[in-house]
């Protein structure tokens, strides 16, 4: 980002909008305006100063050189001068985002492009903002992974219209014909309630955080109340649970504690699959003897956990790659057909599922 800022500064120069003389805006303001550390504008603004383009005043701040020859130095990257494509990500605290972003930027590397990740914080206005601010500095494509819940930008739609590289992964707009690649999220809730059906539940539960607007969540909920279907089973609504945002274990606990015929659970993401493990061993509920749980994802360490977790592997890495080639090859065609992209997930089955029958039985 200190490049792009960089290049920001240098071009309000060369285009006559700071003038020889003018004072600069302060560290602060800058790293307000582009949503970046001091230190980041720090950085830029030292490397400036050592062109000969600004210098400093103790107290005061940081000013316009003037220049003899009448024309500004052009910022020459050197070493950096590789084109950039930007990831937008709602947050980085999970493995499947790290693995993710690790997929995608293996893939820019491989064919000379730096990676530029910015945080949304999971917060339309903030997605705009930076999505708006990439495009003026000129990133030559950008990859984002939508906020939850979100069912349409303004921001996206324009650049799509536009002809803008950008590729969207995880999920997807419904009604926007945009390019993107995403999981197979209805075949992988499918096998996910398949699986605990053929192993002899009835009463399995749909764990997840809002479901309205986030395509992938919706898909998930289709494919878990198709499996059900298939097998016989009814679609009841008590056995859905949507997550708000204060005391996520307290509310499964206290859902479980309620609906005591609930025997299995089909998480959306590994973060309720383990907080749904911790409401049960709260309730002296064991894992896999008295609930089992499927999830969405794999975790840190989690071949370390007593009883790892049943999961949909959606071979994120792979995703990410499939939208940096995706991108790529749009900043080289822009005008290319849209593409959609499902990639397939895979039941890893480890010790949080068994059969109600085979653990009676053994007890």
């Amino acid at each position: 980002m200190y490049i792009q800022l960089k290049n920001y500064i240098i071009q309000q120069m060369n285009q006559g909008i700071w003038k020889p003389g003018d004072k600069l805006p302060s560290e602060n303001e800058l790293a307000e305006q582009f949503n970046v550390s001091r230190i980041t504008v720090k950085n830029a603004m030292a490397d400036i100063v050592k062109q000969g383009l600004i210098y400093r005043i103790q107290g005061r701040g940081s000013f316009i050189s003037d220049d003899d020859s009448g024309q500004l130095l052009s910022f020459e990257q050197k070493d950096d001068s590789r084109p950039i494509v930007a990831f937008l990500m709602p947050r980085l605290n999970n493995l499947f985002t790290a693995n993710l972003m690790t997929g995608i930027e293996q893939e820019l590397a491989d064919h000379g492009y730096h990676l530029a990740a910015r945080l949304t914080h999971n917060n339309q206005d903030m997605e705009n903002k930076i999505l708006k601010e990439l495009h003026e500095l000129g990133v030559n494509g950008i990859i984002i992974y939508p906020v939850d819940g979100e069912t349409f930008n303004d921001e996206i739609l324009n650049l799509t219209i536009n002809h803008f590289p950008l590729v969207i992964v995880d999920r997807y707009f419904r009604g926007l014909d945009a390019n993107r690649i995403i999981s197979d999220n209805y075949t992988g809730a499918y096998e996910a309630t398949k699986h605990l059906t053929d192993l002899g539940h009835t009463k399995i539960s749909f764990i997840s955080t809002k479901v309205s607007g986030t395509t992938s969540i919706e898909d998930r909920l289709h494919g878990y109340e198709q499996a059900l279907s298939d097998s016989g089973l009814f679609i009841e609504y008590r056995l859905r649970l949507s997550l708000g945002a204060a005391s996520p274990v307290e509310q499964i606990r206290s859902y479980l504690a309620d609906n005591p015929d609930i025997k299995a659970i089909v998480a959306t993401n590994a973060a309720i699959g383990l907080m749904a493990k911790k409401a049960a061993q709260a309730l002296n509920l064991n894992v896999p003897g008295d609930l089992s749980i499927v999830c969405f994802d794999n975790y840190e360490q989690s071949d370390l956990s007593e009883v790892p977790l049943t999961y949909i592997n959606q071979n994120e890495k792979n995703m990410g790659r499939e939208a940096a080639k995706l991108v790529l090859s749009l900043i080289e065609n822009p005008k290319q057909d849209r593409c959609s992209i499902a990639l397939p997930s895979h039941l890893v089955i480890r010790s949080s599922t068994a059969s109600p029958a085979l653990v009676r039985s053994e007890a």
